[in-house]
């Protein structure tokens, strides 16, 4: 297929993808008023003014009740109107039988957030068969079984069961970093770490047992919208040469967190969502060869995106530490010790500049200053952002005055300017810290190792962007 080809069925697919994110219309399968009812926190969600959704919302219970302002239907074909967007959490045994009236009706975008499928034995495998079948027969494109939902906070749309607290807050803080999960728990996790964050969630897929549509797919679909950087966490991976392939087109930081390393992660795994383990060693080169960066931690799902979204790419491994506590330059230099970064020894001309400024206990790097005015520290950034011999910035510094916010944000645009990052760590003061992250949009780390690895996958994804177009595999 030529690449303009290629190009055209990437667009087509999108627009397939589409109605899972941006539905004017939403049938909810097993939404009652039922105590404890997990759909009807989904009809909940939609019919909150805080979180905005604007299309049209049913709920589909042998009762034909309303629920939370969905109106209440026996069946699907008692309902009038066109679906864009089916959602279906019942019992796994009546599940095949409403994909296939789903197909009948012509949707052709179901979420099924129900369990009991291949995760849980024969019978589920048996089901999910038919779910399987069922969906091919009418060309529906599906997202799970045993997944949490979607969540799209530019369109303000979730169907998210039981996040009924965590959607409006979503909402109202969106972002540019879009998530594929396999983990409702991880997902649950993102939304409430990121907001107080400056980034925020674009969109977030929740997979499940990827009987259909997988990461791949999701991939293909944010690389058409406006995401800025995709973060994965998966358990297992359905098909390696499909995913690598995807990565190495894409054009966006492709992030992945993946368990099942271990032999007892990986049988996890198998009752989680019935992923298979693949081979750890494997996947990881197969990561470098086509520009996937991994992730050591979890955490680092919601920690790392921002030094992607906010600062240039480190495109060189000389590393200026800058502190106002000679005990964090000796730190920062250890760590950076620990990676493929250096700390770049400074032209005479560097250091005869830094020796010329008030305050200045060290000009070799690490550079140390004392108590000094805001002007100080912006002729330092200025210096060291203007050396040949620098590429980046690791800035840990101390919240002793209100004005190192001040000039932390005039940091950032400096950085922009010179095309070279800084990665951002103040040890005290946290909670005025937290607030300007927000008010500032500052991309601070919470730690002097986070601040150290921000650098370190920033110089990653910049190799990773300049190997793109290098053929993957070895015909």
């Amino acid at each position: 297929m030529r690449a303009s080809q290629a190009a055209a069925a990437k667009q087509i697919e999108a627009l397939d993808l589409e109605n899972f994110f941006n539905p004017s219309s939403v049938a909810v399968f097993g939404a009652s008023k039922a105590a404890f009812n997990l759909g009807a926190t989904i009809c909940k969600i939609l019919s909150d003014e805080a979180v905005g959704y604007r299309g049209r919302v049913y709920a589909v219970n042998r009762k034909g009740e309303d629920v939370f302002g969905a109106k209440g239907f026996r069946t699907l074909e008692e309902i009038p109107d066109a679906i864009d967007l089916a959602v279906i959490i019942t019992p796994a045994f009546v599940v095949p039988e409403l994909v296939r009236q789903c197909g009948e009706k012509g949707i052709r975008s179901i979420i099924i957030e129900s369990s009991g499928f291949s995760e849980s034995g024969e019978e589920g495998k048996r089901l999910q068969r038919e779910v399987d079948e069922a969906a091919r027969r009418y060309a529906i494109r599906l997202i799970g079984p045993n997944c949490l939902g979607i969540l799209d906070n530019r369109h303000r749309f979730c169907c998210m069961f039981g996040a009924n607290d965590l959607a409006p807050l979503a909402v109202a803080h969106p972002g540019s970093v879009s998530y594929v999960i396999q983990s409702g728990g991880i997902g649950a996790l993102l939304v409430e770490r990121l907001l107080d964050d400056v980034s925020g969630i674009n969109k977030m897929v929740s997979l499940g047992n990827k009987s259909d549509l997988d990461e791949a797919d999701f991939i293909d679909y944010f690389d058409t919208d406006n995401t800025e950087v995709i973060a994965l966490y998966l358990e297992s991976i359905g098909g390696g040469r499909k995913l690598m392939e995807t990565v190495q087109r894409t054009k966006k930081p492709v992030l992945v967190y993946k368990t099942g390393k271990s032999e007892a992660g990986s049988k996890a795994v198998m009752s989680h969502t019935a992923g298979l383990a693949q081979n750890d060693a494997v996947f990881d080169g197969a990561c470098r060869q086509a520009g996937m960066i991994r992730l050591h931690t979890p955490e680092e799902l919601y920690t790392l995106p921002k030094m992607l979204t906010e600062m240039p790419l480190l495109k060189g491994r000389r590393i200026a530490v800058f502190t106002n506590s000679g005990a964090f330059g000796t730190i920062g230099a250890d760590m950076l010790s620990d990676t493929r970064l250096v700390v770049s020894p400074f032209s005479e001309e560097t250091k005869a500049r830094l020796a010329k400024l008030p305050g200045v206990f060290n000009a070799e790097n690490p550079v140390d200053i004392g108590p000094a005015p805001p002007e100080v520290y912006l002729e330092i950034y200025n210096i060291l952002l203007g050396a040949d011999e620098v590429d980046g910035i690791l800035h840990m510094v101390s919240m002793w005055r209100d004005y190192v916010t001040d000039v932390m944000e005039t940091l950032v645009s400096l950085c922009r300017k010179h095309e070279k990052p800084a990665a951002m760590y103040a040890f005290s003061a946290l909670d005025k810290l937290r607030a300007a992250q927000l008010e500032k949009r500052l991309p601070l780390f919470a730690g002097a190792q986070e601040a150290v690895r921000a650098l370190v996958v920033s110089h990653e994804q910049f190799l990773a962007v300049q190997k793109k177009g290098e053929p993957l595999w070895i015909q």
